[in-house]
């Protein structure tokens, strides 16, 4: 296992070194920070007296030189709009973006099991031929359609639900169900598929042979078998949602690492910029490392090929 994870690590890092150069240079094409934070009526030595300051003057190679020191030390700057430590931005609005992936995952996951699981046990009926237009509607649609959509029916029109906000139970609503329509879709293809395949397997003959219910048969011994690329899917789904909220998130209003971005992007606060695509980079490095480590306990077979 230990040699497992090692070769998915060293195979995970080359990406995450390309994340840091590319944030750095990337964010300077979003334009000079001096023509925002500065008077129109700035002169040529105070506008050079700011990027003096920040250390915008130097060449851009030596910039990056300067930028991989500090992360060296775990120091990403500080924000040009407040002064304060960049990290502590992110760290403050990414509980809200993960409370959020969370949640959404949850249910997707649970609803997916359950409807995936009872579409499979009659395979071709009714219930499994609207489980699987229903999932495939779902996994196709947009969504930042959707959140348009929800937007403009159930808070404008109807007035059932607010647009924006973190505080009471309403809020959740709209961004989770928004983040929760795609997942869900896909799940449910992927557990029927799983499970329609383990259904017809042999081990289910001998259980159902040795008196087994069908509930066990279902959900205890077939499930169980289905979960590997659930597993998978679920985790790489759940990468996406931590990396993908910022259409939600900016829709919405919602506090998170994704709204973040787009205003760090219109402020050119380059420190917070590269601070919150660093952090979120690492947080999925790390998911992706969890999901590998989970679907090798599951299949030995995983992990003797990586070791191979």
């Amino acid at each position: 296992m230990l040699i497992y994870l090692r070769n998915r690590i060293l195979s995970s890092a080359l990406p995450f070194l390309f994340v840091i150069l590319g944030v750095f240079f990337l964010a300077r094409l979003t334009g000079d920070p001096a023509n925002l934070y500065l008077p129109l009526s700035a002169t040529e030595e105070m506008r050079a007296a700011f990027s003096a300051q920040h250390g915008f003057d130097d060449p851009l190679f030596v910039q990056f030189g300067d930028y991989v020191a500090q992360l060296a030390t775990l120091d990403f700057g500080d924000s040009l709009r407040t002064a304060q430590p960049a990290d502590e931005a992110v760290l403050r609005a990414f509980p809200a973006t993960l409370q959020l992936a969370g949640a959404t995952m949850l249910l997707a996951v649970v609803g997916a099991v359950v409807i995936g699981s009872l579409a499979a046990y009659r395979p071709n009926s009714l219930a499994d031929r609207v489980a699987s237009f229903l999932s495939a509607t779902a996994a196709s649609t947009p969504d930042f359609w959707f959140a348009i959509m929800g937007v403009l029916v159930f808070a404008v029109q109807l007035e059932w639900l607010p647009t924006s906000g973190t505080t009471g139970a309403s809020v959740w609503v709209l961004p989770v169900l928004t983040l929760l329509i795609r997942p869900f879709g896909v799940l449910v293809q992927v557990v029927r598929g799983a499970m329609v395949s383990a259904l017809a397997a042999p081990y289910i003959k001998v259980a159902r042979a040795k008196g087994a219910s069908e509930r066990r048969v279902v959900f205890g011994h077939a499930l169980r078998n289905a979960a590997a690329p659930g597993l998978t899917v679920a985790g790489d789904l759940t990468v996406g949602l931590v990396n993908g909220a910022v259409v939600v998130e900016t829709i919405f209003g919602w506090p998170g690492v994704g709204k973040l971005m787009i205003d760090s992007i219109l402020q050119r606060d380059f420190a917070v910029l590269q601070a919150a695509v660093l952090i979120t980079a690492l947080t999925i490095f790390l998911l992706n490392i969890l999901i590998d480590v989970c679907y090798a306990l599951l299949d030995a077979r995983v992990r003797q090929g990586a070791m191979a």
